[in-house]
Formats: structure tokens, C-alpha cells, sequence
């Protein structure tokens, strides 16, 4: 299958696609902060530069595109152009993530990973949830890892969906 786009609009409109200061890394930050949460943004020199540094809770916050970093979600579908270049392409991504999560632990940093799901599209969350979410993984410090995504509900009507395709 052949793009719809010539190569001059596909290299525009692939330009204007931004890895920092995204909604819904915007929408976190905000609300974060609204919350009496102070933090350093895009730290250079830590692991993957994360998106948001607390320090005082020694806590990240990690807010992943759902198509970039390949998340198995209602968001992310692999493009039918150029297929095999878009699927090295985020295995390599996933790998450098973990790799990243890897060396953040290691450095003894709790991360928190905010996939663009759970405040985007059909199944996303309210946002206050994942606010609250988000807060009290920082606050209390319990958990080394955690991941907030789109709505629990999704699991069953991707998998009726994907029982539906294979009935057809």
C-alpha cells in the first residue's frame, strides 16, 4: 500500500510530531502541580530523560506515546506503509524503554509510566483519576514500578473484538 501523502507532506506533518511538552504530558504536569507537587522536567543526565523529576519522593514520571513506544492498546496500530521499517522501529523503541526502567531502578528511582491511553481516546480514564492515581504512587512511595493505562473494561471488548474478526 502506497502512502496518500507525497513525500513533502509526509516529511511536514511527521516534523510537527513533538517527543516533549505533549497534551498529555502537559495535562499531567498540571495537574501535578496543582496538587502541590514541585518537580524538574526533562532532567538531562538521568536514564531517558524522564518527563517529570520528583526528587524529594525520589520518584519519575514517565508519559509514553501509545504508537511510539508500541503500548497494546485501542491507540496503537501498526501502519500498513513501510510495515517492516515501523516495526523495527518500535521494538527498537520498547527495548531502549526498557532499558531505560532498568537503569532508573538500578539508580534507585521509582518509576511511574502515564501511557497517552489513560487520558486519550474512547477508553481513556477521567483525568482526576489518573491525577489521583499519579499522586499516590509519588506520595506514598510504596511501589517501585507502576503503569497507569486506559480503562480495565477495554481487555474484554478487545478481546470480543478480536474473537468477532476471527468468527467472520
Amino acid at each position: 500500500m502506497s502512502d496518500v501523502l507525497t513525500p513533502s507532506q509526509r516529511r511536514r506533518v511527521m516534523s510537527r510530531i513533538r517527543g516533549k511538552n505533549t497534551r498529555p504530558e502537559m495535562l499531567i504536569r498540571r495537574g501535578l502541580h496543582g496538587r502541590g507537587l514541585r518537580f524538574k522536567i526533562h532532567r538531562e543526565g538521568m536514564p531517558g530523560t524522564p518527563d517529570i523529576v520528583l526528587a524529594r519522593y525520589r520518584a519519575v514520571v514517565l508519559v509514553n506515546g501509545c504508537f511510539w513506544h508500541g503500548h497494546s492498546c485501542s491507540l496503537f496500530r501498526l501502519p500498513k506503509t513501510r510495515a517492516t521499517f515501523w516495526k523495527k522501529k518500535i521494538s527498537r523503541n520498547r527495548a531502549r524503554d526498557v532499558r531505560t526502567l532498568g537503569e532508573l531502578e538500578s539508580e534507585g528511582w521509582r518509576v511511574l509510566v502515564v501511557w497517552e491511553c489513560a487520558v486519550k481516546g474512547r477508553h481513556r480514564k477521567d483525568l482526576v483519576d489518573v491525577l489521583n492515581e499519579a499522586e499516590a504512587f509519588v506520595r506514598e512511595g510504596r511501589q517501585s514500578f507502576a503503569e497507569i493505562q486506559e480503562n480495565e473494561h477495554l481487555e474484554t471488548a478487545l478481546a470480543s473484538r478480536a474473537v468477532h474478526k476471527v468468527t467472520e
